[in-house]
């Protein structure tokens, strides 16, 4: 007799309009890799130019309305930056919680899942509180959430919600002890990083040249540190060019910081054209810095692709940051928000070719431990898991 295989109800925010559009996809990454073995249904929020009914990569998604279509923009990006971007954009907070809840309670009726995995504490790890007391959830923060919201008058709601969740999946060591420090058991709480889709990586060839091409991955936001790197650059005493792949409510103001420099912005790249951006330039540099929100990054899935395709990395020394990128070995560390260190860092890099090599091979070895079919070959045991936990 065939076992019944798992159902997963997946709950997410921030999801792709269409797969290769430059929004990150590792929330459908893992759904596809899930859905090898599972049957996965993804409910995500509505967003500009997304169909109500589609598939990614095979996997079903459904999207829920939540406020008139002309301005319906909440998710698209980052939910709390684009609050900050626009303060109007609160306008669309209580319809979004109340449109996700009702929508939640109609898929577990028609899906009826075993088990719900919820990205993010806010808002769906609250919206699957508010409905649901009989289905375990699996909860994964990324980061942004518990760092933004866990020293507010929002730390009793987040308490609530991670103790209603069977097992809450965190991006690296710090986050697990933020989350441990709300009272929440250490065995319910692992460390579970996000995987990159490394399939059709381009590999990079680590060159000589006059001009360093560098490249900046990224939503245009305080906490990824932009700011920083445009006044490093200032100093550097190599030529180069840099090319801004991303955008964010911050454009306006680095774009004026940045006039008159050899800096392109040139928006969001599908994955293919930016796969190909890897190959291309000379470095990446991910200048990640803690927002005065408390928000920052955990473990950025720009970085897992671009250490696979080999080009070498100078990156911020955060918790998660630093459990791939070790420093000399796979890339350069510097200390968040240092300028001149950053400056330095860069002449460096870009004077030592026999140093990029290094970095790049090493770099390849190290994220193909981090890749998403071996992250759901992790994940799916821990749903099945979680699944029996009624």
């Amino acid at each position: 007799m065939t076992e019944r295989r798992t159902r997963v109800l997946l709950l997410a925010s921030t999801f792709p309009a269409e797969p290769g559009d430059g929004t990150p996809e590792f929330v459908g990454d893992l759904a596809v890799e899930l859905a090898k073995t599972m049957d996965v249904r993804i409910l995500v929020p509505s967003v500009p130019d997304a169909p109500t009914r589609s598939t990614y990569r095979g996997v079903d998604i459904y999207r829920f309305r939540f406020f008139p279509r002309r301005w319906e923009d909440l998710a698209d990006g980052a939910i709390l930056e684009n609050i900050r971007g626009r303060r109007i954009r609160a306008l669309q907070i209580v319809p979004f919680f109340v449109s996700e809840i009702y929508n939640v309670a109609r898929h577990i009726r028609s899906f009826k899942p075993d088990v719900i995995h919820a990205f993010w504490i806010i808002p769906q790890g609250l919206s699957a509180f508010v409905v649901n007391r009989k289905i375990p959830v699996l909860l994964t923060t990324l980061g942004g959430d518990l760092y933004a919201l866990v020293d507010t008058p929002l730390r009793g709601l987040i308490t609530r919600i991670v103790k209603h969740a069977k097992h809450t999946t965190v991006m690296n060591a710090q986050m697990k002890g933020e989350v441990e420090r709300l009272g929440i058991d250490p065995f319910a709480v692992s460390v579970e990083p996000m995987g990159a889709d490394l399939s059709g990586i381009v590999p990079h060839d680590v060159r000589e040249t006059d001009t360093v091409e560098i490249l900046f991955v990224g939503r245009l936001v305080e906490k990824k540190g932009l700011r920083h790197l445009i006044a490093a650059l200032k100093d550097v005493e190599t030529n180069y060019r840099l090319t801004v792949i991303g955008h964010g409510p911050l454009e306006e103001e680095l774009r004026q910081l940045a006039d008159g420099m050899p800096v392109s912005f040139v928006g969001e790249k599908p994955k293919t054209e930016l796969r190909a951006c890897y190959s291309s330039a000379d470095m990446i540099i991910l200048p990640s810095v803690r927002a005065a929100s408390g928000d920052q990054d955990g473990l950025p899935v720009v970085l897992l692709e671009s250490l696979a395709s080999g080009l070498p990395t100078i990156a911020s020394d955060l918790p998660g940051i630093d459990t791939v990128v070790s420093h000399r070995k796979t890339g350069l560390l510097v200390t968040p928000g240092d300028e001149a260190a950053l400056t330095r860092a860069i002449d460096e890099l870009a004077a030592d070719t026999e140093l990029r090599r290094t970095l790049s091979e090493a770099g390849k070895d190290r994220a193909a431990n981090r890749s998403v079919v071996a992250v759901g070959e992790r994940y799916a045991p821990l749903l099945k898991k979680i699944a029996g936990m009624r």
